[in-house]
């Protein structure tokens, strides 16, 4: 949270800067349209849940069978112990028939094999131990993967949010000098955010700027001269092809006369 919040304090200086710089404010600042990606961020995050959710009741359900299964094995074990006492009695009165030497033979066979089964039932458990916290750590390390990812991404979209805040309050007059454009060069290294996106986002924030203009020129139903040549300004700055200019004109229209019917 500390991060997010210095991020924010950054955002608030460099306004200050930049308007400093202006010789005249305004424009629009609207923010920039990320809701698709927080609802996918979102999206994401509620699946991780979910998906932490149903490793925790899978495990839950593979412990109690494994509760089950040492209940019944230790069941056995302890009938196989009924079943050896009840051989060493037998053996006892059958020695004095058949001889005390077979029978205590008999009797420490049993044991043997009852000491077996107990040593391999602990040998068993210990495996089984052993393979609970291996799938324990994997689960938490996957997790502590996730929320990092997570944090990430969310620390991402704050960056990017607040850079385009800062091209906006920039090219809001449709004009950017040398020294505000190394104040932004070096907002969008501490931000870590790369050439290729920082022009993504200048290129968003031009369009939105010149819809702006269009809107504002042709909000009476008609264009004047001034307009005209204030939009052809701005478009020769933002290197807008005319195709593009034609479609969002034709967009603004036709949006007025929507508005009007």
């Amino acid at each position: 949270m500390s991060d997010i919040e210095e991020q924010r304090k950054k955002v608030e200086d460099l306004k200050r800067k930049i308007l400093e710089q202006k010789k005249k404010g305004g424009g629009a600042t609207g923010s920039v349209d990320l809701e698709s990606k927080k609802k996918e961020e979102e999206e994401k995050a509620a699946e991780d849940a979910r998906l932490r959710e149903q490793r925790i009741s899978e495990e839950a359900a593979l412990r109690a069978q494994e509760e089950m299964r040492r209940r019944e094995e230790e069941e056995a074990l302890r009938r196989a112990e009924d079943e050896a006492k009840q051989k060493a009695e037998s053996a006892k009165q059958h020695a004095e028939v058949a001889g005390r030497k077979k029978a205590e033979e008999e009797a420490r066979k049993a044991a043997e094999e009852l000491e077996k089964k107990k040593k391999d039932e602990i040998a068993r458990r210990a495996a089984e131990e052993m393979e609970r916290k291996k799938r324990d750590d994997q689960m938490r390390i996957k997790d502590e993967e996730s929320r990092s990812l997570q944090i990430k991404h969310a620390s991402a979209m704050l960056s990017l949010q607040a850079y385009a805040q800062a091209l906006r309050q920039a090219w809001s007059d449709g004009m950017m000098g040398s020294e505000e454009t190394a104040i932004l060069e070096t907002f969008r290294s501490g931000l870590g955010i790369s050439e290729q996106e920082s022009a993504g986002l200048e290129q968003e924030v031009q369009l939105e700027i010149y819809l702006q203009a269009i809107m504002k020129g042709w909000k009476d139903g008609s264009i004047t001269p001034e307009d005209s040549e204030r939009l052809d300004e701005l478009r020769e700055k933002f290197k807008i092809p005319a195709e593009e200019h034609l479609r969002l004109e034709k967009q603004v229209r036709q949006e007025i006369l929507r508005q009007r019917a």
